[in-house]
């Protein structure tokens, strides 16, 4: 389907479905926003969706909740249709940045009875693992202003304070060059299979993450037009 413009020409009803992937510390938070503020949709995090549900204690919140409050953890077929129930949203019908689902091959082949396959648009951001844990071992917020920032390799952020506010910088726990390197490794193994389920559709890229965010948001958004471009055209 396509609209009629107000000069005549077909307007592209084609939604942007985008599901966004990468390592830690490779920007994805940084660039869903980005990416749900410039195609005007929703930025739907699956950790938000649970919390959502659960406030408002609809059916599908209140298992969520028993699941939660059990300590177990939310199974496949419960935060797909979590999922589904979400992107049943009215400001979900132009589309969505997914963010946290699929992680695994069950939930990316429940998504595509979700959405239409040729509406997703995957985008993975690579980094290799030693450039990662240089980013994020030089990454400090502060423990004031709660500013995320990074330091130089030369700079001893425990005798400068925050530029902001004078505040102290602070290393995240979770920053540390071990516990980085233990995330990645928790990332390939769930990862790999997943970005093999998408690899080999048109609407896979791959977008390298080490450049300015300002590049990576551009080359993101190259991607994504380049797929609803086709699929105009299909239209035609």
């Amino acid at each position: 389907m396509a609209l009629v413009g107000s000069h005549g020409r077909r307007v592209p009803s084609f939604p942007v479905i985008v599901m966004l992937m990468g390592p830690p510390g490779s920007g994805k938070g940084t660039q869903a926003a980005r990416i749900a503020a410039r195609y005007a949709v929703p930025h739907i995090s699956t950790g938000d969706a649970l919390r959502a549900a659960v406030k408002a204690e609809t059916p599908l919140g209140q298992q969520v909740a028993d699941t939660l409050a059990s300590g177990r953890l939310v199974g496949d077929e419960l935060i797909t249709d979590l999922v589904r129930e979400r992107l049943s949203a009215p400001d979900a019908a132009a589309g969505c940045v997914l963010d946290g689902f699929p992680r695994t091959p069950a939930q990316a082949a429940a998504l595509d009875t979700i959405v239409d396959p040729a509406a997703l648009i995957v985008a993975l951001l690579v980094a290799p693992d030693d450039e990662i844990v240089r980013r994020l071992a030089s990454r400090r917020v502060c423990d004031h202003c709660a500013i995320t920032q990074s330091v130089s390799d030369d700079e001893d952020p425990d005798r400068h304070g925050c530029p902001y506010c004078g505040g102290n910088l602070v290393r995240r726990s979770d920053d540390h060059p071990e516990t980085v390197r233990r995330r990645l490794a928790t990332y390939a193994s769930l990862a790999t299979p997943l970005i093999d389920f998408y690899r080999g559709r048109p609407t896979f890229g791959t977008i390298d993450g080490l450049q300015n965010p300002t590049r990576v948001t551009a080359a993101l958004c190259a991607h994504i037009d380049r797929i609803k471009t086709s699929a105009f055209r299909a239209e035609d």
